[in-house]
C-alpha cells in the first residue's frame, strides 16, 4: 500500500482528495490534516507521499515542505495549487518539491500521479510551472551547470536522462536492466554530486547545461 498524507487548510479539499485516493486498491490515506499538524502527522504516520497545499493561512506551505524534507527518510512531496504563483513555485522547486498538481486535476489521474511519486518520479503541471521552469533554466551561469554535470559517471548520466523523461525508478530499472535499489542509489549519488534536493532540480540543472530537455508528466509522449 502507498501511504499518502493530504495537507490543506480546507477540510473539503482534504476530504475530497481522501475519497478519491482511497478508491484505489493500492493507496491508503494515513492522514488528512491542516498545515499546522503536517510535520507531527508525518512523523507519526510516515507517509511515502505528501500532497501539500502551497499556500495556507495557518502556516506557510514552503516552511512545511522544508520541515518534511528535513525528516529522516523524507516523503516525496507534491505541492497543491489553484493558480500560477511564480515565486512560490520557484522556491518550492529549490526546496525539493517533487512536483506540482492543480487542485482541479482530473480525479481519475490522481492515483496514477501518486504512484509515480511513490516510485520516485515527478509530476509537473505545465499549466502551473511552464513560465517558472523557463525562468529557472535561465538563472545561474550555464558554465556552472556544465561543470556540475561533468561530475557524473556515464551510468549516472543515463539515469538522469531517463529520470528527466518522467520515468519512475522501476521504469528506469527495466530500461537499463538494473535493480530498483541500484537505480535509487544512482539517483542519490546524482543529487549529491549536483548538490540539489530533488530529481526535478537535477533535470532542470541538466537542461540549463544543454544536456537534455525536461519532460513534463502531463505532456503526451
Amino acid at each position: 500500500m502507498i501511504r499518502v498524507m493530504v495537507v490543506d487548510d480546507e477540510a473539503l479539499i482534504r476530504t475530497g482528495f481522501q475519497h478519491i485516493l482511497e478508491a484505489a486498491d493500492d493507496i491508503e490515506v494515513v492522514a488528512a490534516v491542516p498545515g499546522g499538524q503536517a510535520v507531527r502527522a508525518a512523523q507519526e504516520r510516515r507517509p511515502a507521499v505528501v500532497l501539500l497545499d502551497i499556500r495556507m493561512p495557518d502556516v506557510d506551505g514552503l516552511t512545511v515542505l522544508a520541515d518534511l524534507r528535513g525528516l529522516p527518510n523524507p516523503p516525496m512531496v507534491a505541492m497543491l495549487t489553484t493558480f500560477d504563483m511564480d515565486e512560490y513555485v520557484a522556491a518550492a522547486l529549490r526546496s525539493g518539491a517533487a512536483g506540482f498538481l492543480l487542485k482541479d486535476t482530473d480525479p481519475e489521474q490522481l492515483p496514477s500521479l501518486v504512484r509515480t511519486l511513490a516510485d520516485g518520479g515527478t509530476v509537473l503541471s505545465s499549466q502551473v510551472t511552464r513560465t517558472v521552469v523557463e525562468g529557472y533554466l535561465n538563472t545561474g551561469p550555464q558554465q556552472d551547470a556544465i561543470h556540475s554535470l561533468d561530475r557524473l559517471t556515464e551510468r549516472e548520466r543515463a539515469v538522469l536522462t531517463a529520470a528527466s523523461e518522467g520515468l519512475t525508478n522501476a521504469d528506469i530499472a527495466a530500461r537499463m536492466h538494473l535493480s530498483t535499489g541500484t537505480v535509487k542509489d544512482h539517483v542519490s549519488a546524482i543529487l549529491a554530486k549536483l548538490e540539489v534536493g530533488s530529481r526535478v532540480q537535477a533535470a532542470l540543472l541538466a537542461e540549463r547545461a544543454g544536456f537534455l530537455r525536461p519532460t513534463r508528466d502531463d505532456e503526451e509522449p
